[in-house]
C-alpha cells in the first residue's frame, strides 16, 4: 500500500486532533489522560524544531554569503540581487503586518480566552508583558548594539540571541569570501556537511509532524475550553481570521507586488510571465519547497522568459536560500496574531524587531518543508513571545506552508528577470513567444 504524503498525514492529525479534542471537553477522564500522556508529544515536537534553529542558521546563512562568489561581484549583480531580495522581504513582512493590525485575527478570541491562553503558554506572563515594556523604552539603537555578541558560543546556546549568529554567520560568510579558496574550502565543505545534516534532520522531524500536530490541537482545544466548551469554537473563528489575513497578504505580493516590479523593470507582461513560470509555482504548492523546484524554476526562466544561464544560475540559486517573501510574510502575521491571542501587547520597537528578525531569518531559512517553523520560532523568541504559542497556529500550517512557497518560488522568478533586464541579459521578444510553451 502506498504511504501518504506527508502533508496528508499531516492534515490527517490536524482533522484527527480536532475531533479528538472535542470529544475529550465531554470527558473529564479523557481530558486528563490527554494532558498527561498526549501533550508532551507535542512538546517535544517544538523542543526538536528549536533544537535545529542554532545549526540550521548559522549553516544556511554561512553558505548562502559564501556562494555569491567574491566580493567584485557584490558590487554589481550581486549587489543588486541582494538589494532587491532585501527590499521585497521589508515590502513583504510590512504587508503582513499591516494585514494583520487591520484584519485583528487574534483579538476574534474573548478576554478571558486570550487570558486563559496566555496562562498556558506563558507560565510568568508578568515577566513577559515588563519585557515588552523594557523593550519599549530602549534607545532607538539597542537593537543593533545587541546584534554583536560577546561570547558566540554563550549566543549559540540561546535562541532567543539568534540576531547575534546571524550577525556571526554574515561575517564568516564574507570572510570565506576573502580568504584564498584553497584555505576556505575546508570551512565551506564543512558548513555544507552540516547544513545537508540538518535539512535531513528536519526532515526526520517532520515525521513526527502528524502525531505532534495531533497532541498540540487536542491538548490546546482541552485547555482552552476548560469547562466552557464554547471557547473551542470562537478559537476556531480567530484560525478562520488569521488564514484570511496570512492569505490577502500573499495575494498583495502575487498580483501586486511582483506584477509592479517587472513592469517598471523590464517590458514582459506579467501574464506571460506567469504563464511561463506557471508549473514552477504549482510544483512548490506541491512540495513546499523552493530548493527541490529550482531546477524546474531554472528551466522555465531560461527557456521561457528569456533570462540568460549567467544569470538565472546565480540568482535563482541564491534566492532559494535566502528570498523568503512567504515565509516572511508568514511569519510576521504569526508572530502578531499569536501576541494578539496570548494578550500581548507588542509596541512599535517590538514590530520593527519582527521586520528586523523575520527578514534575517529569511536569509537563513533552508529551502524545505518545515523550515519556516522553525525561524517563526526564532523570530516569536527574539521578541518574547511563548514559542509554544505556535500551537495555535499549526492547524492550517501545511496549507500555508504549500502557499507561501508559491511566493517565495514566484519572487525568485521575478527578481531574476529584473537582474536580467538591468544587466541586458533578458529577451523579451523571445519570452512573449514562448512564455505559453
Amino acid at each position: 500500500m502506498k504511504k501518504l504524503p506527508l502533508h496528508t498525514q499531516i492534515l490527517i492529525g490536524m482533522t484527527l486532533g480536532l475531533i479528538f479534542g472535542i470529544i475529550c471537553i465531554q470527558s473529564p477522564g479523557l481530558s486528563n489522560f490527554t494532558i498527561d500522556f498526549i501533550k508532551p508529544v507535542g512538546t517535544i515536537f517544538i523542543r526538536a524544531l528549536k533544537m535545529i534553529a542554532v545549526p540550521l542558521v548559522l549553516a544556511s546563512l554561512i553558505i548562502g554569503v559564501a556562494n555569491i562568489g567574491d566580493i567584485s561581484k557584490l558590487s554589481r549583480m550581486g549587489g543588486k540581487t541582494l538589494g532587491i531580495f532585501i527590499v521585497t522581504t521589508v515590502i513583504s513582512i510590512s504587508i503582513g503586518l499591516s494585514m494583520v493590525a487591520i484584519l485583528k485575527p487574534g483579538y476574534k478570541l474573548s478576554e478571558d480566552t486570550r487570558n486563559g491562553l496566555m496562562a498556558e503558554f506563558n507560565t510568568n506572563a508578568a515577566g513577559k508583558i515588563d519585557v515588552a515594556e523594557q523593550i519599549q523604552t530602549r534607545g532607538p539603537l539597542e537593537p543593533l548594539v545587541n546584534m554583536v555578541p560577546d561570547n558566540i558560543f554563550q549566543a549559540t546556546t540561546n535562541n532567543s540571541s539568534m540576531l547575534q549568529v546571524v550577525f556571526f554567520a554574515i561575517l564568516i560568510g564574507i570572510a570565506l569570501l576573502k580568504v584564498p579558496r584553497e584555505s576556505g574550502s575546508t570551512v565551506l565543505h564543512f558548513f555544507n556537511g552540516i547544513n545537508d545534516v540538518i535539512v535531513k534532520v528536519v526532515h526526520f522531524i517532520m515525521l513526527i509532524a502528524p502525531y505532534g500536530v495531533f497532541a498540540l490541537i487536542a491538548s490546546l482545544l482541552i485547555e482552552i475550553a476548560g469547562d466552557e466548551p464554547n471557547k473551542v469554537w470562537e478559537l476556531l473563528n480567530a484560525l478562520l481570521w488569521y488564514i484570511i489575513t496570512v492569505v490577502v497578504g500573499f495575494a498583495c505580493m502575487m498580483a501586486v507586488i511582483y506584477p509592479l516590479l517587472i513592469h517598471f523593470f523590464s517590458k514582459i507582461k506579467y501574464f506571460d510571465f506567469f504563464k511561463g513560470i506557471r508549473p514552477a509555482i504549482l510544483l512548490g504548492f506541491s512540495t513546499s519547497s523552493s530548493t527541490a523546484t529550482l531546477p524546474v524554476t531554472m528551466d522555465r526562466v531560461e527557456k521561457h522568459l528569456g533570462v540568460s544561464n549567467e544569470v538565472s544560475s546565480f540568482v535563482l540559486p541564491l534566492g532559494a536560500t535566502i528570498n523568503m517573501n512567504g515565509t516572511s510574510l508568514y511569519q510576521g502575521v504569526s508572530a502578531v496574531f499569536i501576541a494578539q491571542a496570548l494578550g500581548l501587547g507588542l509596541p512599535l520597537s517590538a514590530q520593527i524587531m519582527i521586520v528586523l528578525t523575520a527578514t534575517l531569518a529569511a536569509v537563513g531559512t533552508a529551502g524545505v518543508p518545515g523550515a519556516g517553523l522553525v525561524m517563526l520560532v526564532v523570530v516569536l523568541e527574539a521578541v518574547g513571545i511563548p514559542a509554544a504559542g505556535i500551537a495555535l497556529i499549526m492547524a492550517p500550517e501545511r496549507i500555508l506552508d504549500m502557499l507561501r512557497t508559491m511566493v517565495n518560488v514566484t519572487g525568485d522568478a521575478s527578481v531574476s528577470v529584473v537582474v536580467a533586464s538591468t544587466e541586458n541579459a533578458l529577451d523579451e521578444e523571445f519570452a512573449k513567444k514562448h512564455s505559453s510553451d
